[in-house]
């Protein structure tokens, strides 16, 4: 039996575009290794005894099904992409319903492909208009450097959100991108506006999808399910290597750096700075939108996205991890596969402590929940937050075990120096000294003291109190009379041992002599 030129095309296609072996098509089609070969290398395809051209139009078996074909795939330019025929599905449905239909499964391909070719119903590279409703948001972090209480975050993050339908957008400026911060900014916007999206559109990132399953489905983490349920938003994921499809935000987001976080902004509290960003992006939607016909602004259309808004849930979401650690033998514990480092406390040493993570801080609390310690939050390349007062406190009551507790290997050279020169009775109340230290102005100031005492050679704690009030002005220095013409003029008396002369000149002052 010969080979048709549809039989041809069909190896070669597999060949060269799908890449499966000589082996896989033979087993595929049915036919010899050694014909599959013979189309695959073949280079020649004139026709091997020329004839005149024919003005006869070949039938189909297929032409009495395609008006149905036809039918089916014009529907699907309404339906979602995800529910739209296949050809196989195209197939299954022709022999399931239609009477007399007996053509094999690749000529339904070919021409459900040609047909959707034709009604552009096959997904290509270029951008598609997407429609937008009221209430509906998509969200993005970009990257952009800020100073708070001036200490840089290089390349820290912001989190914006989008409303497409009314080209309005917020954002919120983060230390990084984790679930916490994404978390806080979006109940931060929702509070802001009073309301919640109807829907939000978002990437693939870890933060929230697990995995990515067989037909476009997202696992998603239990915390990220929580919290879409308890806002009622429904999520929507972006096809991979597709970010034109949320191109409202991520414009967005370019349009809010240049604009709002240029020059880097320079404050000193992050949750104040954020609740002036939200009034700053609402003061920039008194614009023109730049794509409506009646020239309306922003802030009219925003406010058709407002009416769309789900109501704010009655109970508020906590945010915040709860996870547990467990401390080695001085009490630390880590964090971030082993990339940032805590303190706990002596009194917690290789056991477990539960702790309450927000965008910002890292809370240790005991078995009760009773907060222990709270640590501002690590994030790049800073290693470690060390609380020292617990430990001061704990050493203090029993400073002979100073040596043997682990906490004198993790002291300062030169606290360790002074340490050795204080006298065993001293060593109890030096250390209570330090920890009053600590608590007032932190363990920086504490140790630029014992530094202090160190040079003195002042080991007694008494000493090191004065130095720290010296240092620290505890006690304020009084500034020098600057009028000297109001002092009162000293008055010589000479006498000369004389007392009837002292007698006289105390009289002449008005003070009587008994």
């Amino acid at each position: 039996m010969s080979t048709t030129m549809d039989q041809i095309h069909h190896i070669r296609d597999m060949f060269y575009r799908q890449d499966k072996n000589i082996s896989e098509i033979a087993s595929e089609t049915g036919l010899n290794w050694k014909t599959v070969k013979k189309y695959v290398d073949m280079e020649d395809f004139n026709n091997p005894s020329p004839k005149p051209a024919s003005s006869e139009v070949h039938e189909s078996k297929l032409d009495p099904f395609k008006p149905l074909i036809d039918e089916w795939l014009q529907a699907d330019k309404l339906a979602p992409r995800k529910q739209r025929h296949t050809a196989k599905r195209v197939f299954k449905r022709l022999k399931d319903e239609a009477d007399g239909f007996g053509c094999s499964y690749r000529l339904v391909a070919l021409y459900v492909k040609q047909k959707k070719e034709e009604l552009r119903l096959k997904r290509t590279d270029g951008y598609i208009p997407l429609n937008h409703h009221p209430g509906e948001a998509q969200s993005d972090f970009g990257t952009a450097d800020f100073y708070e209480n001036d200490r840089l975050h290089h390349e820290a993050k912001y989190l914006v959100l989008s409303f497409p339908y009314s080209n309005g957008g917020f954002l919120q400026l983060n230390y990084g991108e984790n679930m916490e911060c994404l978390l806080e900014g979006l109940v931060a916007i929702f509070e802001h506006i009073g309301g919640v999206p109807t829907e939000i559109w978002f990437d693939n990132t870890r933060t929230i999808v697990t995995e990515i399953i067989k037909g476009g489905g997202r696992n998603v983490t239990e915390r990220f399910q929580r919290f879409c349920e308890h806002y009622r938003i429904k999520p929507v994921f972006m096809n991979p290597e597709s970010g034109w499809e949320k191109g409202n935000v991520e414009n967005k987001v370019g349009y809010l750096r240049r604009n709002e976080l240029v020059p880097a902004p320079r404050f000193d509290d992050l949750v104040k700075e954020n609740k002036h960003l939200l009034d700053r992006c609402e003061i920039d939607m008194q614009r023109e939108h730049y794509d409506d016909d009646d020239d309306r602004f922003i802030s009219k259309l925003f406010e058709e996205d407002k009416a769309r808004l789900l109501p704010l849930p009655s109970v508020p979401f906590d945010t915040a991890l709860y996870t547990t650690a467990t401390t080695d033998k001085y009490g630390k514990f880590t964090l971030d596969a082993g990339k940032h480092r805590y303190s706990a406390s002596p009194a917690f040493c290789e056991s477990i402590v539960n702790l309450k993570i927000t965008s910002s801080d890292v809370i240790v609390m005991d078995k009760d929940m009773h907060e222990v310690v709270r640590h501002k939050r690590l994030y790049g390349n800073e290693h470690e937050r060390m609380d020292w007062l617990p430990y001061l406190t704990y050493i203090a009551r029993k400073p002979r075990s100073l040596r043997n507790s682990g906490i004198y290997d993790m002291m300062p050279q030169t606290m360790q120096i002074y340490m050795d020169k204080c006298e065993s009775k001293e060593r109890g109340r030096v250390l209570k000294v330090l920890a009053e230290l600590t608590e007032r102005t932190g363990f920086a100031s504490a140790v630029r003291t014992v530094d202090e005492a160190v040079r003195l050679n002042a080991t007694d704690p008494d000493s090191l109190q004065s130095l720290y009030r010296r240092t620290y002005a505890d006690v304020p220095l009084l500034p020098p009379l600057e009028n000297k013409v109001l002092l009162p003029q000293q008055k010589v008396i000479p006498f000369r041992n004389d007392l009837k002369m002292l007698d006289a000149a105390l009289k002449k002052g008005g003070v009587s002599n008994g």
